[in-house]
């Protein structure tokens, strides 16, 4: 079955679980009206209808491939890229000033959610560049932002990110780029960067990198850290790519799925660079482009899981197996209903998450309130992590609905595991999310936290009336949430080892009280639909917080020895 943009379920979720209404109120976004929010989410998912979701099995089997240092892409993808470019989707929440809409990013993560669902291996490309927009406006000078941006914006040009080194991995402070200055205000950038997502094509005027080196004074770890745009090809005078910069793919990487995007090991031979940020001011800088990389991310398990859910229910209710006479569907067998409502509610929880941390982030923007932003800070970790989570999740209940079908590559079931996998590991592993939470998110004395709880808290109050066998459940779990949070509080020691289990805790909580607002909105189906969240997987939030409460103990306690053994 063809993939078909979940349309009325985004409005669904903008107009009554995320509430976008509040940002049309805002000066920052008055021009996103309910009628501009209806003609862009139509016109994008017609888009990913038509152009994006055939590409999705081209890229699958006709990989990315590397002839001559040039990467040649995927069948159909450069047509597919003009179409996202000529659409003005890539600069759909940019600056006007550069050529972008200046729409809110709850809108553009929308549409991103559809693109995911319809092609992430093509998707990837206008994400990292996205993710570049944002670092340059904040971060660029004047001059850079003027000569790249409105490039950028367009989609004449691509951008990516250059962290991680083979030595380095997850120890962004471990890394040996160098940049050593040439004495007219640009810098030569040396070493070798790897796992880098979109790293040459064949459809884009110029290739930005975005890349972290070090100055010869750079103090070691990441406070001594630059962060330097490098582009592929030097633009000459009147900004059109020019002499091709000293930097190269050296290869692509064999990966399990995502065979259309190009992940490239990088070889960077002093080539020339220009400062992003102050000197030794490169993880702030990047960050910026990594935390709009990370709710993205989180988003792409979300469309994947969706992707990977319709086939599923299609595939379910047309296989007939199970009576003597195959008259039967197997959706009729009430362990296929379960699979397929698991799927289904654990996608709409954890795009609930999504969209709620977008409207946080639109709104700091609009009103420059820190409480706004202190949330969004703390949903971000929440929504790349559980939304990748629950990608792989039902992707792979997807393979199980299909049975031996689901195993053959034919089917396509397999391809959607194999794609959304990584998403659980780049841009920040589930795991550093998890400590991000525990650690600089509980920081603040918990009051992000306490805030959010306190919301959870008043919707099942406002259901009591209504659901009261949906608010009950949903108002003691957020109390033990509560009392879970005080305690890593009170024991940093302890914080680590229980983090993984607490941001899991916590999106199920978040995604419950998503369900408890759907079913105060909705119709009967958005009803049944809560209550099998709220008694079949909220329940689980019960042995994650025992896991917080047990401490570090009893994971130190297992030695190498041990697991050795």
């Amino acid at each position: 079955m063809p993939y078909r943009s979940p349309l009325s379920e985004l409005r669904f979720h903008l107009d009554h679980v995320a509430g976008v209404q509040r940002l049309g109120q805002t000066a920052r976004f008055a021009e996103a009206t309910p009628d501009t929010v209806e003609a862009v989410l139509t016109e994008a998912a017609r888009l990913c209808d038509d152009v994006l979701a055939p590409l999705n099995r081209a890229g699958d089997l006709h990989p990315a491939r590397l002839e001559n240092g040039v990467v040649r892409t995927s069948p159909g993808f450069d047509a597919g890229y003009r179409a996202i470019a000529d659409g003005g989707w890539i600069g759909l929440a940019a600056d006007p000033r550069w050529g972008g809409a200046g729409l809110p990013l709850t809108l553009a993560t929308a549409v991103n959610d559809m693109m995911s669902g319809a092609c992430l291996a093509l998707q990837l490309n206008p994400l990292m560049t996205q993710g570049q927009i944002e670092a340059l406006q904040h971060h660029a000078s004047p001059d850079l932002q003027a000569l790249y941006l409105p490039r950028l914006v367009s989609g004449e040009w691509s951008g990516t990110m250059n962290l991680t080194e083979a030595q380095a991995g997850s120890d962004v402070g471990a890394l040996r780029a160098r940049a050593e200055p040439l004495g007219d205000g640009t810098y030569a950038i040396t070493g070798e960067k790897i796992y880098i997502t979109w790293a040459d094509n064949d459809f884009t005027g110029n290739v930005v990198h975005m890349v972290l080196a070090r100055l010869p004074d750079g103090a070691p770890g990441t406070k001594g850290i630059s962060l330097f745009l490098v582009p592929k090809f030097l633009p000459d005078g009147q900004g059109r790519p020019g002499e091709r910069n000293a930097l190269r793919p050296l290869k692509l990487e064999h990966k399990l799925g995502l065979h259309g995007s190009p992940t490239a090991v990088m070889a960077y031979e002093g080539a020339k660079g220009w400062l992003v940020g102050p000197p030794h001011g490169g993880m702030a800088a990047m960050f910026t482009m990594m935390n709009n990389a990370r709710l993205g991310v989180g988003v792409q398990g979300i469309g994947v899981a969706e992707a990977a859910f319709q086939q599923a229910l299609d595939w379910a209710t047309t296989r007939r197996q199970g009576r003597t006479d195959g008259s039967g569907a197997i959706v009729e067998h009430a362990d296929v209903r379960r699979m397929l409502a698991h799927m289904k509610a654990d996608t709409f929880a954890a795009r609930a998450i999504a969209l709620d941390c977008a409207v946080a982030l639109d709104m700091a923007q609009a009103t420059g309130d820190a409480q706004w932003a202190a949330r969004a800070a703390f949903l971000t970790p929440i929504a790349k992590a559980f939304g990748t989570d629950v990608g792989h999740e039902v992707a792979d209940l997807g393979i199980q609905v299909h049975g031996g079908m689901g195993f053959i590559e034919e089917t396509g079931a397999a391809q959607f595991a194999r794609d959304v996998r990584v998403t659980r590991i780049y841009e920040g592993t589930n795991g550093i999310q998890a400590l991000d939470l525990v650690g600089r998110k509980l920081s603040d004395g918990g009051e992000a936290a306490h805030r959010l709880i306190d919301e959870i808290e008043k919707t099942a109050s406002e259901a009591r009336l209504s659901h009261p066998a949906l608010a009950e459940p949903l108002w003691q779990a957020a109390e033990s949430l509560r009392e879970a949070t005080d305690g890593l509080l009170t024991r940093p020691g302890d914080r680590a080892a229980g983090a993984t289990a607490y941001l899991r805790a916590f999106a199920r909580i978040l995604g419950a009280r998503a369900h408890l607002r759907a079913a105060m909105a909705g119709d009967g189906g958005r009803a049944r639909l809560a209550a099998f969240y709220i008694r079949r997987l909220l329940p689980e939030h019960a042995s994650l917080l025992t896991e917080v409460r047990d401490g570090a103990e009893g994971v130190l306690a297992v030695t190498p020895t041990d697991l050795s053994a």
